[in-house]
């Protein structure tokens, strides 16, 4: 580019930067009209109070202050509303909970144990039944026959051996006169042996007659609950079935097996070998309601170690019939009950790099940090080992905002949650901001007083009036 060139687009510069400083310079003073038309009784626009006109202009976002400050600009010392409970002193029971199924003390399929056709079913499904009670019966007339035949035979082979003996008593008298060879009484000895093996016989085929009629009436065999029928009546049923008739539980007593941590096993066994007898307490699935209370009967001989837990077996009287085979309960074992120990609120305890502690309410309404040793928990108490006496107020709720030495005031529980949600539906303010009187005329800043309008904003109205 020459000389001559640069010396056009020089002046041509010059005037687009001075266009813009026109525009400018237009736009604020626009702004500083439309200013004093809404306010027609404001002061004389100032550098501050332009820029405060603009930052109150819509979308300029001021964020509200959280409260009222002090002369220096700091936070008054406000206490903080807390909820609080008394720690107590008693005797607390230590459990160990595990989670169990119940099951029959005892478990029985009723099978027949003749074959033939089911002629009657002597039971009702779900009735209880005590052991001896007729359960269903066998056609028995086959067994009938059976036992006839056999007691026939019975009495023909009596006959023979009464016979037997007889010519054998012959026999001796004889050999002893010289008038028969003694191997003729010989073998007589050994018919008579012979034909008492059949009557042997004969009488273990009645007996075994007369059992197959037995077996042709089904009896329950244990005390308890029949289930489902699982032969209905006229079927030809066998020995060799699978199914069998029915099945039969003992619910009274019954079982409950659970299992315990593996860690949990020195303590329960001390207490086992101990001889006294351990409460066992059942509870539902939801773990609220007791269903009932029984004692342990068993502990497992060794450890499952792909759950490292092992089992155990308590009993339960269950005379109300609450517990049901294959029902799932929760299981609290009583091991041992703390003498005299301080129980506090499981809200109360808070975790931090000191381990657990509390937050402690002292007489001048300030908190105190309370390191403590936490022992076994139930429901919603736990016992405190060390770090707390009995009677100490403690705080279980507003802890967000606590530290050593924190004024608080105390509230009843239920009370926090209530001015929170009502402080949460209030609109923000800015008490720092000052409202401007019903009169229109501004505030000074040092005392709240009513400003005098000075001589130069009153030349100014005149001179604008003009």
């Amino acid at each position: 580019m020459n000389q001559d060139e640069h010396r056009v687009l020089q002046p041509s510069a010059n005037r687009s930067w001075l266009k813009r400083l026109l525009w400018l310079v237009a736009i604020i003073a626009i702004g500083i009209a439309w200013y004093f038309v809404r306010n027609p009784d404001s002061q004389l626009p100032t550098t501050t109070s332009i820029a405060g006109f603009f930052h109150k202009q819509p979308g300029n976002h001021q964020e509200p202050e959280s409260g009222p400050k002090s002369k220096h600009g700091k936070m008054p010392d406000m206490p903080i509303p807390v909820a609080v409970a008394k720690a107590t002193q008693g005797d607390f029971p230590i459990y160990l909970n595990g989670l169990g199924s119940v099951i029959a003390l005892r478990t029985v399929t009723v099978h027949t144990r003749v074959d033939g056709e089911l002629m009657r079913v002597a039971f009702t499904e779900g009735q209880m039944v005590h052991e001896g009670d007729l359960l269903a019966e066998i056609d028995p007339r086959p067994f009938q026959v059976q036992l006839h035949q056999a007691e026939g035979q019975l009495l023909r082979d009596e006959a023979l051996l009464k016979n037997a003996e007889i010519d054998l008593v012959r026999y001796k008298k004889l050999l002893e006169q010289d008038s028969i060879a003694a191997q003729q009484t010989v073998t007589q000895e050994y018919l008579v042996q012979q034909y008492r093996g059949n009557v042997e016989m004969d009488r273990a085929l009645v007996d075994t007659a007369k059992l197959q009629l037995i077996y042709a009436r089904v009896t329950s065999p244990v005390t308890g609950r029949v289930g489902i029928r699982l032969v209905d009546q006229g079927n030809i049923i066998h020995a060799a079935d699978a199914n069998g008739l029915v099945v039969i539980t003992q619910i009274q007593p019954i079982a409950v097996v659970f299992t315990l941590p593996e860690d949990e096993v020195p303590a329960v066994m001390k207490r086992w070998r101990s001889g006294e007898e351990i409460a066992v307490e059942a509870y539902d699935r939801a773990g609220k309601n007791k269903l009932a209370t029984g004692h342990l009967l068993a502990v497992d001989n060794q450890i499952d170690v792909t759950t490292g837990t092992v089992k155990l077996k308590a009993q339960f009287a269950n005379d109300d019939f609450r517990l049901f085979s294959n029902q799932f309960v929760n299981v609290k074992m009583k091991l041992d009950t703390l003498i005299a120990a301080t129980i506090a609120p499981i809200a109360a305890i808070q975790h931090g790099s000191i381990g657990a502690f509390v937050y402690v309410v002292k007489d001048d309404n300030t908190v105190t940090v309370r390191p403590v040793k936490q022992g076994p928990s139930e429901g919603e108490k736990t016992a405190i080992l060390e770090g707390l006496a009995p009677n100490e107020t403690l705080v279980v709720d507003g802890v967000d905002k606590l530290r050593e030495g924190t004024k608080v005031e105390v509230i009843q529980p239920g009370v926090r949650k209530t001015q929170e949600k009502a402080a949460d539906t209030q609109a923000p303010t800015n008490p720092a901001t000052p409202q401007a009187p019903a009169s229109g005329k501004p505030l000074d800043n040092s005392d709240g007083k009513q400003a005098p309008d000075s001589g130069k904003r009153q030349h100014w109205r005149k001179g604008s009036g003009s």
